[in-house]
C-alpha cells in the first residue's frame, strides 16, 4: 500500500514543490491549508492576503490532481502565536513567532489532524531533513545552508518527528525554484516571503499598536542608571539596536537591556554588549543525552558558536567559548552536534561574568 501524506500548504513554492515531489514518487498525497485569519482582528488587506495564499495551494493541488483541505486555526493562531507575541513585547522580550507556530499549528495540531485523518506521515517545505542521530530520530540541517530553517524547528515534539517528512532536504532553493518552472507550478514565480505573516509590512511596533499596546515614553539609562535621555516607547527597540536613540555622545551607543517593569532602556558602548552566556527555559529535546559541547545558535541569523551546555531543574545553562554580543531574552538558543538538531530553549536570561549573575 502506498504511505499516504499530508503536506501543509501555504500557496508559497516550497510546499507546492514538496507536494510535487511526493506525488511524482508515487505517494498518496493531499493538500491541507491552515486558514488562521490572523487573529480574527486582521486588516482588510493581511485577510486578503491569507485567501490569495488558499487560493494558490488549491490551484497548486488541482494541477496535481490531489485533494486539498482546509483547516480553520485562527483561534489557536490568536491564542498560541499573536497573544504570545504581543505578551512578550509587553515583558521586554523579543519573540520569535515562528518557533510557537511551528510548534503548536504546524507540527503540533496538523499532525494531530494528519493521524484522525489516516495520513501517515506530515510534510512540510521547510528546508531541514530528517536523520538519525546516536541511534535517536532528529532533524538534520538540509543541502541548502543557506536555507537552514532548524533553528526554527527545535520546539517540535520529539515523538512528532517520526511522522514528518521534509521533502526539500536535498535540494537548493534554486533547485527547488527550476524543478517549480519545470513542472509548470503556478506559484512558480511568486515572491518568497519576507515578513512575519501576521506582520506583512514588517512594522511591529504600529500592529502592537493597534492591539492597544502601551508605548509610553520613558527613560534611557546608561549601566550606572544615570538618565541621559528618552524613548518614545520600548516597543521601538532590540537589544543591540545602534539607530533610533537621539542621544549625543562620544561612543556609539546601543540597547543593552529593556526593562518593562521601569518602562526604561538601558544602554552601553558595544563592549557592554557581549555575554558569557545564558540561561534558557522552556527546553525541548530531541535527544535523551546530549554532549557537554555543543555548537549554540542564539538567532536565526547568527553563526553557531561553540559552547559547554549543561541541563538543570527544566533550564540550560550555556556558557560560550568566546563572549558573544546581543543575546536577547525572547528569541532561542537551539543546540547542535554538527549537523543534527538536539534541541533548544527561549532565552530567560543574560551571563555576565563579574555582574553578580
Amino acid at each position: 500500500m502506498k504511505h499516504k501524506v499530508l503536506v501543509a500548504m501555504s500557496g508559497g513554492l516550497d510546499s507546492s514543490v514538496a507536494a510535487y515531489l511526493l506525488a511524482s514518487k508515487g505517494y498518496d498525497v493531499s493538500g491541507v491549508t491552515m486558514c488562521l485569519g490572523f487573529g480574527r482582528r486582521g486588516s482588510q488587506k493581511e485577510r486578503r492576503a491569507g485567501s490569495v495564499d488558499i487560493e494558490d495551494a488549491r490551484r497548486v493541488c488541482r494541477m496535481l490532481g490531489i485533494k486539498h483541505h482546509i483547516v480553520d486555526l485562527g483561534d489557536m493562531f490568536e491564542r498560541r502565536v499573536i497573544n504570545y507575541f504581543a505578551a512578550e513585547y509587553a515583558a521586554g522580550r523579543t519573540p520569535n513567532p515562528c518557533v510557537q507556530c511551528n510548534r503548536h499549528l504546524k507540527f503540533g495540531a496538523l499532525v494531530k489532524l494528519s493521524v484522525r485523518m489516516g495520513f501517515d506521515f506530515l510534510a512540510t517545505g521547510h528546508y531541514a531533513a530528517i536523520g538519525s542521530y546516536k541511534g535517536q530520530i532528529v532533524i538534520r540541517k538540509p543541502r541548502d545552508l543557506r536555507k537552514d530553517q532548524t533553528y526554527f524547528l527545535y520546539g517540535i515534539p520529539q515523538d512528532a518527528l517520526p511522522r514528518i517528512m521534509f521533502p526539500l532536504g536535498c535540494l537548493t532553493r534554486d533547485q527547488a525554484g527550476r524543478i517549480a518552472s519545470a513542472a509548470g507550478l503556478s506559484v512558480a514565480e511568486k515572491p518568497q516571503s519576507q515578513d512575519i505573516c501576521f506582520v506583512p509590512d514588517g512594522d511591529y511596533a504600529s500592529f502592537l499598536l493597534l492591539r492597544g499596546h502601551d508605548a509610553s515614553p520613558g527613560d534611557i539609562v546608561d549601566e550606572d542608571g544615570r538618565v541621559i535621555g528618552r524613548h518614545p516607547g520600548t516597543i521601538h527597540y532590540t537589544i543591540g539596536q545602534r539607530s533610533g536613540l537621539g542621544i549625543s555622545s562620544a561612543y556609539p551607543l546601543y540597547v543593552r537591556a529593556i526593562d518593562a517593569a521601569h518602562n526604561r532602556l538601558v544602554v552601553c558602548a558595544r563592549q557592554g554588549l557581549r555575554a558569557d552566556g545564558l540561561v534558557a527555559c522552556k527546553v525541548n529535546l530531541h535527544v535523551k543525552d546530549f554532549p557537554r559541547r555543543a555548537m549554540v545558535k542564539i538567532r536565526y541569523g547568527h553563526a553557531a558558536v561553540a559552547a559547554q551546555v549543561t541541563l538543570r531543574k527544566g533550564r540550560l545553562r550555556v556558557m560560550f567559548a568566546s563572549p558573544q554580543e546581543s543575546v536577547t531574552p525572547g528569541q532561542s538558543a537551539v543546540l547542535y552536534d554538527r549537523d543534527a538538531l538536539l534541541g533548544g530553549g527561549l532565552i530567560e536570561r543574560v551571563i555576565r561574568r563579574g555582574h553578580g549573575r
